[in-house]
C-alpha cells in the first residue's frame, strides 16, 4: 500500500522539468568554486553555502506547517544526507581545481547509472528496457566527453568518482525522505547538519597546517562568488529535492546527463574550454538519451490517463 502512496505521488513531467533546472543552475555555481579554488578554503566554500542554505530555507517554513514530524530517524537520516552532500560537493569542488568544468562533470556521470541500478536494488523501483538502454547511452556519451586521461591527469581524475558514488546514495536516499518530509524542511535541516559538521571540523582542524581547514577574508570579487556559489547552490539541490517528491530516481537518471551541455557551455563561457568533435558528439548523445526519456514519459502518462 505505501508504494502505491507513493505511485499516486508521482508526476513524471513535472520532476523531469524541476531536475532539468537543477542540471541548469548546478554548473554555474562549480564555475564559481572553480574560480575561487586558488585563493579560498575549501572548507570555508562549503561552510558559507551549507549556512547559506540552513538560513533561507529553514525559516520558511514551519516544523509542523505540513504535517512534518521531526523524528529521531528524520534526523538520523538528515545527518547522512548532509554528509553525503558535503562529500559530493567537496571533491567536486577540490577535482576543478585540477580539471575542465565539463570533464570533472563528465566523469563524475557515472553517477545515473550507479543511481539507476541502486534505485532497482535497494528501492525495488521499476526500470524497464527503454530506461535502462537510455541510461546506458547517455553513458556511452559521456565517456566521449571525457578529455583527459587518467595517466595524464592522475590522482584528481578520482575525484568525479567522489562525487557519484556520493550522489547516488544521496540521491536515493532523498527520494525516501521527499515523499513524507517538505523539501523546504528537508533541505533546511540538511543545511543546519551540514554546517554543523563543517563548524566541527573546522574547530578540530584550528592550527593545524591544511590550507583548506583555514579561513581567509575575501575580497569583494570572492564574496559576490561566494554568494552565487551558496545561492545558486542552495536553490539548485532544492529543485533536486523537489523533483524526487514527484518521479522515481530511476526516471529522472537519464535526465541528469543534460548537466553536461550545461556545463559545458557554462564552461565555454567563463573559461574558454571548447569541446572538440568527439566531445560534441557525445554531449548531442547525452541530449537525445535525455530528450528521448522525457517523451517516453510523456508517451506513458498519456497512455495512463487513457486507461484510467
Amino acid at each position: 500500500m505505501a508504494q502505491m502512496g507513493v505511485a499516486s505521488r508521482d508526476r513524471p513531467l513535472l520532476g523531469i522539468l524541476l531536475m532539468i533546472g537543477f542540471c541548469a543552475l548546478i554548473p554555474i555555481s562549480d564555475a564559481s568554486a572553480k574560480i575561487l579554488g586558488e585563493t579560498i578554503p575549501l572548507l570555508q566554500v562549503l561552510l558559507l553555502r551549507f549556512i547559506v542554505q540552513a538560513l533561507v530555507l529553514f525559516p520558511v517554513r514551519g516544523w509542523k506547517r505540513d504535517g512534518s514530524l521531526v523524528t529521531q530517524r528524520l534526523l538520523t537520516m538528515t545527518a547522512v544526507r548532509a554528509a553525503l552532500q558535503i562529500i559530493g560537493i567537496g571533491a567536486m569542488y577540490a577535482s576543478l581545481r585540477y580539471l575542465p568544468l565539463a570533464d570533472a562533470v563528465a566523469i563524475a556521470f557515472v553517477m545515473p547509472f550507479l543511481m539507476l541500478v541502486l534505485g532497482r536494488t535497494m528501492l525495488k523501483e521499476e526500470v524497464g528496457p527503454r530506461r535502462l538502454a537510455a541510461c546506458a547511452v547517455g553513458f556511452c556519451g559521456t565517456l566521449l566527453v571525457i578529455q583527459p586521461s587518467f595517466l595524464a591527469v592522475g590522482a584528481p581524475a578520482l575525484l568525479p568518482l567522489v562525487v557519484a558514488f556520493a550522489y547516488a546514495f544521496y540521491i536515493l536516499l532523498t527520494r525516501q525522505m521527499a515523499q513524507d518530509v517538505d523539501p523546504l524542511i528537508l533541505q533546511g535541516l540538511s543545511g543546519f547538519a551540514g554546517a554543523a559538521g563543517l563548524i566541527a571540523l573546522f574547530i578540530l582542524g584550528m592550527g593545524s597546517d591544511i590550507p583548506d581547514l583555514g579561513l581567509v577574508v575575501p575580497n569583494a570579487h570572492e564574496a559576490l562568488l561566494l554568494t552565487i556559489i551558496s545561492v545558486l547552490g542552495t536553490g539548485a539541490h532544492l529543485l533536486m529535492t523537489w523533483s524526487l517528491r514527484f518521479v522515481p530516481a530511476s526516471t529522472v537518471a537519464p535526465i541528469q546527463y543534460l548537466e553536461i551541455p550545461f556545463a559545458t557551455l557554462v564552461g565555454w563561457i567563463v573559461f574558454h574550454d571548447l569541446p572538440n568533435g568527439l566531445a560534441a558528439l557525445g554531449i548531442a548523445i547525452t541530449i537525445a538519451a535525455g530528450l528521448y526519456i522525457i517523451h517516453r514519459e510523456r508517451k506513458l502518462m498519456t497512455l495512463a490517463l487513457h486507461d484510467a
